[in-house]
């Protein structure tokens, strides 16, 4: 019998790497582990809007970094960076609310992300924005599939909505897909997210899809000098 594997941990290590990196002794794990949790619920509450991909934590012994991924950084980090440098005390602020230990050295980076429709929390936000302004649900899916489609490097991409759409009593689930997402292939570059779209009927569920082509080991060997030196070994062989 087959089982449902979330796409992100399906291919952890293999492709992609944990959200939070760090080492703990045994005692202060339970603490750290309680606190990225919470304090990533608090920054994805509070950024809602600022189009972020994803928060990823950093810890040592005396730093902790934070690395905030979004297309639109310029909101984030406001004139003159007055939004980031607030950001970091209101983080170190909630950090001293959940009692953990404050960091020697704190570091906030905001990273952009050059090419945002290939990336599927922001493609899921985007989403559920065209959903909160009301507007027809088939044709917000339409739009935006056709838009990521177009993206570069992607193959393929998949959306499905539940809840009550357009209104209606009873909820359902609508589903559009456009290209090949093979979901048990471990080198295939699948991004996947969920998102909420709070209406004023319900919430509307949104999950999305979004596959970048395969992923293979080998393609670092052959662009290196080594590895066209061993090509051509090969070939006089």
């Amino acid at each position: 019998m087959s089982k449902i594997v979330h796409p992100y941990a399906h291919r952890l290590i293999i492709l992609r790497d944990w959200k939070s990196r760090w080492f703990a002794d045994p005692k202060k794990y339970v603490a750290y582990l309680k606190g990225d949790v919470l304090i990533r619920q608090y920054l994805e509450k509070k950024l809602r809007g600022m189009y972020v991909s994803t928060i990823e934590i950093e810890r040592s012994r005396k730093a902790t970094r934070f690395i905030i991924k979004t297309s639109r950084p310029g909101l984030i980090i406001g004139r003159n960076g007055e939004g980031a440098t607030k950001l970091k005390e209101e983080i170190l602020k909630k950090m001293d609310k959940l009692k953990l230990p404050r960091p020697e050295d704190f570091k906030l980076e905001i990273v952009e992300i050059s090419n945002p429709e290939a990336d599927a929390a922001i493609v899921a936000y985007m989403i559920a924005e065209g959903l909160e302004k009301r507007m027809p649900y088939r044709r917000v899916i339409k739009t935006i599939i056709e838009k990521v489609m177009q993206a570069r490097g992607v193959e393929g991409a998949r959306v499905v909505l539940s809840g009550r759409l357009g209104g209606a009593e009873i909820a359902r689930t609508e589903e559009l897909k456009r290209g090949s997402i093979p979901l048990q292939t471990f080198r295939a570059d699948i991004d996947f997210k969920r998102e909420r779209a709070t209406l004023s009927y319900g919430v509307v569920g949104v999950k999305v899809w979004i596959y970048r082509g395969k992923i293979f080991a080998d393609k670092k060997a052959a662009h290196s000098p080594e590895g066209a030196n061993n090509k051509k070994e090969e070939k006089t062989d």
